[in-house]
C-alpha cells in the first residue's frame, strides 16, 4: 500500500482545520500580486490601480469559480446545498475565476477611465503564474489528474520523483498528474509573455490576447486527458469555452494589429 506524500490538511489552528487547497492558491495570487507590482514600477505604470484591481478581483473571481463549478455539478449540489460554500477542499473552477476577474477589471477601468487593454496587459502574466501554482493544490487533493497509469511510467518515462508518483496514487491505482502539465505549460507562458513585454513593443492588447490563446490551447489539450472534467451534456465545458477563447484571442489581435503601441503613455478610452 503506498501512503500519499501528503495530507490535504496543512495543519490545525484548534479543531479548525487548515487546508494545503487554500493556502497554495493564497500563494499564488501573492506571487501574481508581487509580479505585477515589479512590472508595473518597471513600465511606469500607476502601482495602486494594480493592486485595487488585484484586491477587488481575488474575492470576486474565487466566488465566480465556485458559481461556475456548482454549476455544472448542480445534480451534486441541488442535493447538498449546504455545501456550495465550502471550497477547502477544491470544486473552483478557473475558467470561472478568468471571467469573475474580467468582469472587476471592466468596472474598474470604466469608473476610472483606465485603458483595459493597458491594465489586462500589465495582469496577464500575474494571472497565468497564480494558475501555474494554483495547479498544486489540485496536486495534494488528489484531484484534477488524468487517466489511470503505472508507477513505472511516472518515473522513467515522466522522470518525477517519489514524492509526486506516491501522491498520484489514488484509491489503489497511480493517475497521470495532468495538473503538472499544466502548471508546467503555465510557467513556460509566463516567462514567454514577460520575455516579449521585455525585449518587444507589441500593440496594446497583445500580450493578454496571447494569454488566452496561450493558456487556451494549453488548456483543450491536457482537458482531454483529464478524468473529472465538467460537462456540458457530452462536451467538455472547458475545451469549449477554450476554443471560444483562442478564437476570439486570435480574431482581436487581427482586429487589434495596428492599436497602440504597448508603451504609449495615452489612456483616452476603456478599450484604448
Amino acid at each position: 500500500m503506498v501512503e500519499p506524500t501528503f495530507d490535504r490538511v496543512a495543519f490545525e489552528i484548534g479543531s479548525l482545520p487548515i487546508y494545503w487547497y487554500g493556502m497554495i492558491i493564497a500563494f499564488g495570487a501573492m506571487l501574481g500580486l508581487v509580479l505585477a507590482l515589479f512590472e508595473a514600477k518597471r513600465l511606469n505604470y500607476d502601482s495602486e490601480r494594480v493592486v485595487d484591481v488585484i484586491i477587488w478581483s481575488i474575492p470576486i473571481s474565487i466566488v465566480f469559480a465556485r458559481i461556475y463549478y456548482v454549476i455544472f455539478q448542480w445534480d451534486y449540489y441541488s442535493q447538498n446545498l449546504g455545501q456550495i460554500i465550502d471550497i477547502r477542499q477544491g470544486g473552483i473552477a478557473i475558467h470561472g475565476a478568468i471571467f469573475g476577474a474580467l468582469l472587476v477589471v471592466i468596472i474598474y477601468c470604466m469608473r476610472k477611465s483606465m485603458s483595459f487593454w493597458k491594465i489586462t496587459d500589465i495582469l496577464a502574466p500575474s494571472l497565468l503564474l497564480g494558475q501555474a501554482v494554483g495547479r498544486w493544490g489540485n496536486f495534494m487533493n488528489q484531484e484534477a489528474h488524468g487517466a489511470e497509469t503505472t508507477s513505472r511510467f511516472l518515473k522513467e518515462t515522466l522522470f518525477l520523483p517519489d514524492w509526486i508518483v506516491n501522491q498520484m496514487y489514488i484509491d489503489g491505482a497511480y493517475y497521470l498528474p495532468t495538473f503538472l502539465f499544466e502548471s508546467v505549460w503555465n510557467i513556460i507562458g509566463v516567462i514567454l509573455l514577460v520575455v516579449w513585454r521585455m525585449v518587444g513593443n507589441p500593440p496594446r492588447g497583445y500580450i493578454f490576447l496571447s494569454y488566452l490563446v496561450w493558456y487556451s490551447i494549453g488548456r483543450f489539450y491536457i482537458e482531454g486527458l483529464r478524468t473529472d472534467s465538467l460537462m456540458a451534456g457530452d462536451l467538455r465545458t472547458a475545451q469549449l469555452v477554450s476554443i471560444a477563447m483562442i478564437v476570439f484571442g486570435i480574431f482581436m489581435m487581427i482586429v487589434r494589429r495596428k492599436a497602440k503601441r504597448y508603451d504609449d503613455p495615452s489612456e483616452k478610452g476603456l478599450f484604448d
